[in-house]
Protein backbone atom coordinates (compact mmCIF):
# COMPACT_ATOMS: atom_id res chain seq x y z
CA UNK A 1 0.00 0.00 0.00
CA UNK A 2 1.20 3.53 -0.73
CA UNK A 3 1.21 6.33 1.86
CA UNK A 4 -2.08 7.85 0.65
CA UNK A 5 -3.97 4.58 1.11
CA UNK A 6 -2.53 4.11 4.59
CA UNK A 7 -3.46 7.68 5.48
CA UNK A 8 -7.02 7.06 4.30
CA UNK A 9 -7.24 4.08 6.63
CA UNK A 10 -5.92 6.22 9.52
CA UNK A 11 -8.50 8.93 8.86
CA UNK A 12 -11.32 6.39 8.71
CA UNK A 13 -10.45 4.72 12.01
CA UNK A 14 -9.09 7.72 13.89
CA UNK A 15 -5.48 6.57 14.05
CA UNK A 16 -2.87 9.28 14.65
CA UNK A 17 0.79 8.84 13.78
CA UNK A 18 3.34 8.27 11.03
CA UNK A 19 5.92 5.96 12.61
CA UNK A 20 7.21 3.11 10.48
CA UNK A 21 6.13 0.45 13.02
CA UNK A 22 2.58 1.77 13.07
CA UNK A 23 2.38 1.97 9.28
CA UNK A 24 3.65 -1.61 8.93
CA UNK A 25 1.03 -2.91 11.39
CA UNK A 26 -1.74 -1.12 9.44
CA UNK A 27 -0.44 -2.49 6.15
CA UNK A 28 -0.52 -6.08 7.48
CA UNK A 29 -4.02 -5.60 8.91
CA UNK A 30 -5.37 -4.32 5.58
CA UNK A 31 -3.80 -7.18 3.61
CA UNK A 32 -5.09 -9.91 5.93
CA UNK A 33 -8.57 -8.39 6.23
CA UNK A 34 -9.73 -9.85 2.90
CA UNK A 35 -8.95 -13.39 4.08
CA UNK A 36 -10.48 -15.54 6.82
CA UNK A 37 -7.16 -16.21 8.52
CA UNK A 38 -6.89 -16.04 12.29
CA UNK A 39 -4.89 -13.04 13.50
CA UNK A 40 -2.94 -12.56 16.74
CA UNK A 41 -2.31 -8.93 17.71
CA UNK A 42 0.44 -8.40 20.26
CA UNK A 43 1.52 -5.26 22.06
CA UNK A 44 1.55 -3.59 25.43
CA UNK A 45 -1.61 -2.62 27.28
CA UNK A 46 -2.99 0.70 26.05
CA UNK A 47 -1.18 0.63 22.70
CA UNK A 48 -4.41 0.47 20.65
CA UNK A 49 -4.72 -3.20 19.69
CA UNK A 50 -8.53 -3.13 19.49
CA UNK A 51 -8.39 -0.55 16.67
CA UNK A 52 -6.64 -3.11 14.46
CA UNK A 53 -9.34 -5.69 15.10
CA UNK A 54 -11.91 -3.16 13.85
CA UNK A 55 -9.83 -2.48 10.74
CA UNK A 56 -9.71 -6.20 9.96
CA UNK A 57 -13.46 -6.66 10.43
CA UNK A 58 -14.53 -3.50 8.58
CA UNK A 59 -12.41 -4.28 5.50
CA UNK A 60 -13.39 -7.97 5.33
CA UNK A 61 -16.26 -9.75 3.59
CA UNK A 62 -17.83 -10.10 7.07
CA UNK A 63 -18.23 -6.33 7.53
CA UNK A 64 -22.04 -6.62 7.45
CA UNK A 65 -21.96 -9.37 10.08
CA UNK A 66 -21.77 -8.82 13.85
CA UNK A 67 -18.57 -7.78 15.62
CA UNK A 68 -18.01 -8.28 19.33
CA UNK A 69 -15.00 -7.61 21.55
CA UNK A 70 -14.51 -9.85 24.59
CA UNK A 71 -12.00 -9.23 27.39
CA UNK A 72 -11.10 -12.77 28.48
CA UNK A 73 -9.32 -11.52 31.59
CA UNK A 74 -12.47 -9.81 32.90
CA UNK A 75 -14.71 -12.92 32.81
CA UNK A 76 -14.54 -15.23 35.87
CA UNK A 77 -13.09 -18.67 35.18
CA UNK A 78 -16.32 -20.40 36.23
CA UNK A 79 -18.49 -18.55 33.70
CA UNK A 80 -16.25 -17.96 30.67
CA UNK A 81 -17.31 -21.22 28.96
CA UNK A 82 -20.95 -20.23 29.32
CA UNK A 83 -20.24 -16.71 28.01
CA UNK A 84 -18.40 -17.92 24.92
CA UNK A 85 -20.27 -21.12 24.05
CA UNK A 86 -23.65 -20.79 25.82
CA UNK A 87 -25.36 -23.20 28.22
CA UNK A 88 -28.48 -25.30 28.55
CA UNK A 89 -31.18 -24.82 31.14
CA UNK A 90 -30.15 -26.39 34.44
CA UNK A 91 -26.52 -26.83 33.38
CA UNK A 92 -25.41 -25.25 36.67
CA UNK A 93 -26.86 -23.39 39.61
CA UNK A 94 -28.58 -20.24 38.34
CA UNK A 95 -28.99 -21.47 34.77
CA UNK A 96 -32.74 -20.90 34.72
CA UNK A 97 -32.93 -20.73 30.93
CA UNK A 98 -30.85 -21.79 27.94
CA UNK A 99 -28.50 -19.09 26.70
CA UNK A 100 -26.65 -18.52 23.45
CA UNK A 101 -22.92 -17.85 23.65
CA UNK A 102 -20.90 -15.27 21.75
CA UNK A 103 -19.76 -17.79 19.15
CA UNK A 104 -23.41 -18.42 18.34
CA UNK A 105 -24.62 -14.80 18.33
CA UNK A 106 -21.70 -13.61 16.17
CA UNK A 107 -22.11 -16.32 13.54
CA UNK A 108 -20.85 -15.07 10.13
CA UNK A 109 -19.13 -12.18 11.90
CA UNK A 110 -15.91 -11.50 13.83
CA UNK A 111 -15.12 -12.06 17.49
CA UNK A 112 -12.21 -10.19 19.08
CA UNK A 113 -10.71 -12.04 22.05
CA UNK A 114 -8.68 -9.52 24.02
CA UNK A 115 -6.31 -10.70 26.78
CA UNK A 116 -6.48 -14.23 25.33
CA UNK A 117 -3.48 -15.18 27.45
CA UNK A 118 -5.74 -15.03 30.53
CA UNK A 119 -8.06 -17.73 29.17
CA UNK A 120 -8.25 -20.92 31.34
CA UNK A 121 -6.74 -24.09 29.90
CA UNK A 122 -10.11 -25.85 29.68
CA UNK A 123 -11.57 -23.00 27.65
CA UNK A 124 -8.47 -23.00 25.45
CA UNK A 125 -9.25 -26.58 24.43
CA UNK A 126 -12.80 -25.57 23.47
CA UNK A 127 -11.50 -22.60 21.48
CA UNK A 128 -9.04 -24.81 19.61
CA UNK A 129 -11.90 -27.04 18.48
CA UNK A 130 -13.77 -24.00 17.15
CA UNK A 131 -10.72 -22.84 15.22
CA UNK A 132 -10.01 -26.30 13.80
CA UNK A 133 -13.52 -27.52 12.94
CA UNK A 134 -15.93 -24.66 13.61
CA UNK A 135 -17.60 -26.87 16.25
CA UNK A 136 -18.53 -26.26 19.87
CA UNK A 137 -20.83 -27.65 22.56
CA UNK A 138 -22.92 -25.66 24.96
CA UNK A 139 -22.27 -26.16 28.68
CA UNK A 140 -24.54 -28.93 29.90
CA UNK A 141 -25.26 -30.27 26.42
CA UNK A 142 -23.94 -33.09 24.25
CA UNK A 143 -25.14 -31.68 20.93
CA UNK A 144 -22.41 -30.44 18.60
CA UNK A 145 -23.17 -27.02 17.09
CA UNK A 146 -21.53 -25.29 14.14
CA UNK A 147 -20.37 -21.69 13.82
CA UNK A 148 -18.72 -19.62 11.11
CA UNK A 149 -16.85 -16.98 13.08
CA UNK A 150 -13.54 -15.32 12.40
CA UNK A 151 -11.33 -15.01 15.46
CA UNK A 152 -8.99 -12.09 16.04
CA UNK A 153 -7.06 -12.41 19.31
CA UNK A 154 -4.86 -10.00 21.22
CA UNK A 155 -2.52 -10.24 24.19
CA UNK A 156 -0.08 -8.06 26.10
CA UNK A 157 1.92 -11.01 27.48
CA UNK A 158 4.51 -13.24 25.85
CA UNK A 159 2.47 -16.31 24.91
CA UNK A 160 5.59 -18.39 24.18
CA UNK A 161 6.68 -17.87 27.80
CA UNK A 162 3.18 -18.86 28.89
CA UNK A 163 3.48 -22.01 26.76
CA UNK A 164 6.82 -22.89 28.36
CA UNK A 165 5.29 -22.47 31.83
CA UNK A 166 2.27 -24.63 31.00
CA UNK A 167 -0.22 -21.76 31.17
CA UNK A 168 -1.11 -21.70 27.47
CA UNK A 169 -1.59 -24.53 24.97
CA UNK A 170 1.14 -24.75 22.37
CA UNK A 171 -1.22 -26.00 19.65
CA UNK A 172 -3.61 -23.12 20.30
CA UNK A 173 -0.76 -20.60 20.17
CA UNK A 174 0.30 -21.69 16.69
CA UNK A 175 -3.32 -21.85 15.55
CA UNK A 176 -3.97 -18.28 16.70
CA UNK A 177 -0.66 -16.97 15.42
CA UNK A 178 -1.46 -17.64 11.75
CA UNK A 179 -0.85 -13.96 10.97
CA UNK A 180 0.91 -11.94 13.69
CA UNK A 181 0.53 -8.17 14.01
CA UNK A 182 2.76 -6.26 16.43
CA UNK A 183 1.56 -2.86 17.64
CA UNK A 184 4.58 -0.82 18.81
CA UNK A 185 4.49 0.88 22.22
CA UNK A 186 4.10 4.64 22.31
CA UNK A 187 7.70 5.26 23.42
CA UNK A 188 8.93 3.69 20.14
CA UNK A 189 6.78 5.92 17.92
CA UNK A 190 8.86 9.09 18.10
CA UNK A 191 7.11 12.24 16.90
CA UNK A 192 3.73 10.45 17.07
CA UNK A 193 3.74 11.33 20.77
CA UNK A 194 3.54 15.06 20.01
CA UNK A 195 0.88 14.54 17.33
CA UNK A 196 -1.28 12.54 19.73
CA UNK A 197 -0.78 15.04 22.56
CA UNK A 198 -1.86 17.91 20.30
CA UNK A 199 -4.90 15.94 19.14
CA UNK A 200 -5.96 15.09 22.69
CA UNK A 201 -5.46 18.60 24.08
CA UNK A 202 -7.43 20.13 21.19
CA UNK A 203 -10.29 17.68 21.76
CA UNK A 204 -10.38 18.35 25.50
CA UNK A 205 -10.13 22.12 25.11
CA UNK A 206 -13.15 21.96 22.79
CA UNK A 207 -15.04 19.76 25.25
CA UNK A 208 -14.28 21.97 28.26
CA UNK A 209 -14.40 25.24 26.28
CA UNK A 210 -10.89 26.40 27.11
CA UNK A 211 -7.89 27.46 25.07
CA UNK A 212 -5.62 24.63 23.88
CA UNK A 213 -2.42 24.21 25.85
CA UNK A 214 1.02 24.51 24.27
CA UNK A 215 4.37 23.01 25.25
CA UNK A 216 7.70 24.82 25.18
CA UNK A 217 10.69 23.15 23.51
CA UNK A 218 12.07 21.60 26.72
CA UNK A 219 8.67 20.17 27.63
CA UNK A 220 8.33 18.65 24.16
CA UNK A 221 11.75 17.00 24.52
CA UNK A 222 10.75 15.61 27.91
CA UNK A 223 7.53 14.19 26.45
CA UNK A 224 9.50 12.49 23.68
CA UNK A 225 11.94 10.94 26.17
CA UNK A 226 9.28 9.66 28.58
CA UNK A 227 8.73 5.88 28.56
CA UNK A 228 4.89 5.95 28.85
CA UNK A 229 4.28 2.61 30.64
CA UNK A 230 0.54 3.22 30.13
CA UNK A 231 1.01 4.03 26.43
CA UNK A 232 -1.73 5.99 24.61
CA UNK A 233 -4.15 5.66 27.50
CA UNK A 234 -1.67 7.35 29.83
CA UNK A 235 -0.88 10.14 27.36
CA UNK A 236 -4.58 10.86 26.95
CA UNK A 237 -5.04 11.12 30.73
CA UNK A 238 -2.09 13.51 31.00
CA UNK A 239 -3.47 15.69 28.23
CA UNK A 240 -6.88 15.87 29.94
CA UNK A 241 -5.36 16.73 33.33
CA UNK A 242 -3.23 19.53 31.90
CA UNK A 243 -6.18 20.95 29.94
CA UNK A 244 -8.33 21.11 33.08
CA UNK A 245 -5.83 22.05 35.78
CA UNK A 246 -3.57 24.52 34.00
CA UNK A 247 -5.72 27.64 33.87
CA UNK A 248 -3.10 30.03 32.43
CA UNK A 249 -3.21 29.12 28.76
CA UNK A 250 -1.34 32.22 27.59
CA UNK A 251 2.07 30.79 28.45
CA UNK A 252 3.31 27.47 27.09
CA UNK A 253 3.64 24.54 29.49
CA UNK A 254 7.17 24.40 30.92
CA UNK A 255 9.24 21.33 31.69
CA UNK A 256 8.72 21.95 35.43
CA UNK A 257 4.94 21.99 35.03
CA UNK A 258 4.92 18.90 32.80
CA UNK A 259 7.03 17.04 35.36
CA UNK A 260 4.15 17.28 37.84
CA UNK A 261 2.01 15.14 35.54
CA UNK A 262 4.63 12.52 34.70
CA UNK A 263 5.67 9.65 36.93
CA UNK A 264 9.19 10.54 38.16
CA UNK A 265 10.15 6.84 38.21
CA UNK A 266 10.33 5.85 34.55
CA UNK A 267 10.86 2.14 33.86
CA UNK A 268 13.14 1.61 30.88
CA UNK A 269 10.99 -1.23 29.60
CA UNK A 270 7.73 -2.95 30.28
CA UNK A 271 8.36 -6.47 29.05
CA UNK A 272 7.14 -8.07 32.26
CA UNK A 273 3.82 -7.47 33.92
CA UNK A 274 4.01 -5.71 37.31
CA UNK A 275 1.96 -7.49 39.99
CA UNK A 276 -1.03 -5.59 41.23
CA UNK A 277 -0.57 -3.99 44.62
CA UNK A 278 -3.05 -2.76 47.13
CA UNK A 279 -3.05 -0.85 50.40
CA UNK A 280 -4.15 -2.56 53.56
CA UNK A 281 -6.04 -0.74 56.23
CA UNK A 282 -2.83 0.35 58.01
CA UNK A 283 -1.33 1.69 54.80
CA UNK A 284 0.98 -1.25 54.23
CA UNK A 285 1.55 -2.04 50.54
CA UNK A 286 1.80 -5.69 49.60
CA UNK A 287 1.25 -8.19 46.82
CA UNK A 288 -0.10 -11.71 47.04
CA UNK A 289 3.33 -13.32 46.67
CA UNK A 290 5.00 -10.96 49.16
CA UNK A 291 2.28 -11.66 51.69
CA UNK A 292 2.76 -15.41 51.42
CA UNK A 293 6.53 -15.05 51.71
CA UNK A 294 6.10 -12.93 54.83
CA UNK A 295 3.91 -15.60 56.44
CA UNK A 296 6.45 -18.28 55.54
CA UNK A 297 9.42 -16.37 56.95
CA UNK A 298 7.54 -15.46 60.14
CA UNK A 299 6.62 -19.11 60.71
CA UNK A 300 10.16 -20.25 60.06
CA UNK A 301 11.63 -17.67 62.42
CA UNK A 302 9.20 -18.58 65.20
CA UNK A 303 9.90 -22.29 64.83
CA UNK A 304 13.67 -21.68 64.87
CA UNK A 305 13.45 -19.61 68.03
CA UNK A 306 11.34 -22.23 69.79
CA UNK A 307 13.61 -25.11 68.75
CA UNK A 308 16.71 -23.24 69.95
CA UNK A 309 15.01 -22.53 73.25
CA UNK A 310 14.11 -26.19 73.76
CA UNK A 311 17.59 -27.36 72.72
CA UNK A 312 19.29 -24.99 75.17
CA UNK A 313 17.14 -26.32 78.01
CA UNK A 314 17.84 -29.94 77.10
CA UNK A 315 21.60 -29.41 76.77
CA UNK A 316 21.75 -28.20 80.39
CA UNK A 317 19.87 -31.19 81.79
CA UNK A 318 21.19 -34.57 82.81
CA UNK A 319 18.74 -36.57 80.69
CA UNK A 320 18.29 -33.99 77.93
CA UNK A 321 20.88 -35.68 75.77
CA UNK A 322 18.65 -38.71 75.34
CA UNK A 323 15.84 -36.53 73.98
CA UNK A 324 18.20 -34.68 71.62
CA UNK A 325 19.55 -38.02 70.37
CA UNK A 326 16.03 -39.31 69.70
CA UNK A 327 15.11 -36.15 67.72
CA UNK A 328 18.35 -35.35 65.88
CA UNK A 329 16.56 -34.62 62.60
CA UNK A 330 14.40 -31.97 64.30
CA UNK A 331 17.34 -29.97 65.66
CA UNK A 332 19.89 -30.58 62.86
CA UNK A 333 18.66 -27.53 60.93
CA UNK A 334 19.95 -25.27 63.74
CA UNK A 335 23.61 -26.09 63.09
CA UNK A 336 24.02 -23.49 60.30
CA UNK A 337 21.53 -20.93 61.54
CA UNK A 338 22.75 -17.51 62.62
CA UNK A 339 21.79 -16.63 66.21
CA UNK A 340 18.55 -14.72 66.40
CA UNK A 341 18.73 -11.84 68.86
CA UNK A 342 15.41 -11.84 70.61
CA UNK A 343 13.90 -11.78 74.06
CA UNK A 344 12.16 -15.11 74.60
CA UNK A 345 8.63 -14.90 75.82
CA UNK A 346 8.99 -18.19 77.76
CA UNK A 347 11.75 -18.56 80.30
CA UNK A 348 13.62 -21.89 80.26
CA UNK A 349 13.03 -22.31 83.98
CA UNK A 350 9.30 -22.45 83.37
CA UNK A 351 9.68 -25.25 80.83
CA UNK A 352 11.87 -27.50 82.91
CA UNK A 353 12.92 -27.10 86.54
CA UNK A 354 16.41 -28.57 87.05
CA UNK A 355 16.94 -30.86 90.02
CA UNK A 356 18.32 -28.93 93.03
CA UNK A 357 20.99 -31.54 93.75
CA UNK A 358 22.59 -34.72 92.42
CA UNK A 359 19.69 -36.66 93.90
CA UNK A 360 17.06 -36.85 91.14
CA UNK A 361 13.36 -37.48 91.64
CA UNK A 362 12.94 -39.85 88.65
CA UNK A 363 9.13 -39.82 88.71
CA UNK A 364 8.99 -36.03 88.72
CA UNK A 365 11.72 -35.73 86.09
CA UNK A 366 9.99 -38.30 83.88
CA UNK A 367 6.87 -36.14 83.91
CA UNK A 368 8.92 -33.10 82.90
CA UNK A 369 10.64 -35.07 80.12
CA UNK A 370 7.24 -36.09 78.74
CA UNK A 371 6.27 -32.42 78.85
CA UNK A 372 9.33 -31.48 76.80
CA UNK A 373 8.57 -34.18 74.24
CA UNK A 374 5.04 -32.79 73.94
CA UNK A 375 6.53 -29.35 73.18
CA UNK A 376 8.79 -30.91 70.52
CA UNK A 377 5.82 -32.73 69.00
CA UNK A 378 3.71 -29.56 68.87
CA UNK A 379 6.63 -27.67 67.32
CA UNK A 380 6.93 -30.25 64.53
CA UNK A 381 3.22 -30.11 63.87
CA UNK A 382 3.17 -26.30 63.69
CA UNK A 383 6.13 -26.33 61.32
CA UNK A 384 4.18 -28.52 58.92
CA UNK A 385 1.43 -25.95 58.55
CA UNK A 386 1.06 -25.08 54.88
CA UNK A 387 0.79 -21.70 53.21
CA UNK A 388 -2.57 -22.82 51.85
CA UNK A 389 -4.03 -22.75 55.39
CA UNK A 390 -2.80 -19.21 55.95
CA UNK A 391 -3.99 -18.10 52.52
CA UNK A 392 -7.43 -19.57 53.12
CA UNK A 393 -7.63 -17.85 56.50
CA UNK A 394 -6.71 -14.46 54.99
CA UNK A 395 -9.29 -14.85 52.23
CA UNK A 396 -12.04 -15.67 54.74
CA UNK A 397 -11.10 -12.65 56.87
CA UNK A 398 -11.09 -10.35 53.84
CA UNK A 399 -14.51 -11.60 52.70
CA UNK A 400 -16.01 -11.14 56.16
CA UNK A 401 -14.50 -7.69 56.53
CA UNK A 402 -15.99 -6.62 53.19
CA UNK A 403 -19.42 -8.27 53.67
CA UNK A 404 -18.59 -11.02 51.14
CA UNK A 405 -18.15 -8.49 48.35
CA UNK A 406 -15.48 -10.08 46.15
CA UNK A 407 -14.38 -6.88 44.46
CA UNK A 408 -13.46 -5.14 47.70
CA UNK A 409 -12.03 -8.29 49.25
CA UNK A 410 -9.79 -8.80 46.20
CA UNK A 411 -8.57 -5.19 46.47
CA UNK A 412 -7.78 -5.67 50.15
CA UNK A 413 -5.77 -8.83 49.37
CA UNK A 414 -3.95 -7.25 46.43
CA UNK A 415 -5.15 -9.83 43.89
CA UNK A 416 -7.54 -9.74 40.96
CA UNK A 417 -11.22 -10.56 41.39
CA UNK A 418 -10.78 -13.50 39.03
CA UNK A 419 -7.93 -14.92 41.13
CA UNK A 420 -10.06 -14.52 44.27
CA UNK A 421 -12.92 -16.39 42.60
CA UNK A 422 -10.54 -19.24 41.72
CA UNK A 423 -9.16 -19.36 45.27
CA UNK A 424 -12.69 -19.50 46.74
CA UNK A 425 -13.45 -22.54 44.58
CA UNK A 426 -10.07 -24.12 45.34
CA UNK A 427 -10.51 -23.91 49.11
CA UNK A 428 -14.29 -24.52 49.03
CA UNK A 429 -14.98 -21.35 50.99
CA UNK A 430 -18.61 -20.65 51.80
CA UNK A 431 -19.55 -17.04 51.23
Amino acid sequence: MDSSEIQAIKNRFGIIGNSSGLNHAINVAVQVAATDLTVLITGESGSGKESFSKIIHSLSARKHGPFIAINCGAIPEGTIDSELFGHEKGAFTGALDARKGYFETTNSGTIFLDEVGEMPLGTQARLLRVLENGEYIRVGSSKVLKTNVRVVAATNVNLLDAVNHGKFREDLYYRLNTVPIYVPPLRDRGEDILLLFRKFTNDFSERYRTKPVRLDSEARDLLLQYSFPGNIRQLKNIAEQITILETDKELPISIETLNHYLNPVQPSSRKALVPLRSNDGDGTSFSERELLYKVLFDMRRDMTELKKLVRNVLENEKYGGDILKDHQELFSSLNNVEPIITTPTIEPARLLTPPPSRTVDLDRYSDERDEIEDVVHVTAEEESLSLEDKEKEMIIKALRKNNNKRKYAANALGISERTLYRKIKQYDIEE
